[in-house]
């Protein structure tokens, strides 16, 4: 039995850890599902809804980013993904902590938010998905998917606009972090996956991008993650929302 990762394509905590099983050289296979298909097909396999799910060779199941790779490091030590410096290693974990926790969702519903207002750009999140459709039958079942995930994710024009006024404050928090040496060291820790990607994917939404890359997190993130499928058009987030980054 080989290890089997179950993703949907495109998510940021499954790119998480997709690049923690590689710098582990850790063979894996994927399965995709499709949003929100996935919901259902998780819940069946590991109890709770998200993705990513991991299920090991052993056939040990595990779901959630921070905890594949808690289990991760446990099983495969090296490289490891957390430093052997006590008092760093305490600043790494309670920064992916704050990645997971305050961070990571607010990828989903801005990025969720911005599909419905720009539904044509779905297709370019599929690229490289085994189960990419059709331009013509995404936006056919468009208008089923997009009210499903934003009631999954809670998504609003309210909390959009407050994680929009939110990340001026997350960024500097992640400048700082990168400034002393929490984040961006010369080999990739668990804060580092969990954070990093969450960035990327906001960074496919052009009105974001150009704020995102006058800071160093932005930079970083670039960086860490050069390709990402997917891109929202400039003017999907109205102006007046984008004030708080200096856009």
């Amino acid at each position: 039995m080989s290890t089997k990762l179950y993703v949907v394509r495109g998510s940021h905590p499954c790119v998480t850890v997709e690049r923690a099983l590689q710098l582990k050289g850790h063979p894996y296979e994927v399965t995709e599902w499709l949003p929100p298909t996935h919901a259902v097909a998780q819940r069946l396999l590991f109890g709770g809804r998200t993705v990513p799910g991991i299920r090991f060779d052993d056939g040990e199941k595990v779901q959630g980013s921070v905890a594949i790779l808690e289990r991760l490091e446990q099983r495969h030590p090296e490289p490891p993904l957390v430093p052997a410096d006590p008092a760093l290693a305490e600043r790494v974990r309670a920064a992916e902590r704050w990645g997971n926790d305050v961070l990571q969702p607010i990828p989903r519903r801005v990025l969720w938010w911005s599909l419905s207002r720009s539904p044509s750009a779905i297709p370019s999140y599929q690229a490289g998905s085994k189960l990419a459709m059709p331009p013509l039958l995404t936006a056919f079942v468009a208008p089923t998917i997009l009210p499903i995930q934003r009631r999954l994710n809670r998504v609003g024009d309210e909390s959009v606009r407050a994680d929009l006024r939110d990340l001026p404050a997350h960024l500097e928090r992640i400048d700082g972090w990168l400034a002393d040496g929490t984040l961006g060291g010369s080999r990739e820790q668990v804060a580092d996956l969990q954070i990093a990607p969450s960035l990327r994917l906001l960074m496919t939404i052009e009105d974001l991008r150009g704020p995102f890359l006058e800071r160093p997190a932005g930079q970083w993130a670039q960086r860490l993650f050069p390709e990402w499928s997917g891109q929202v058009p400039a003017g999907t987030i109205p102006a007046a929302w984008l004030e708080p980054l200096g856009a």
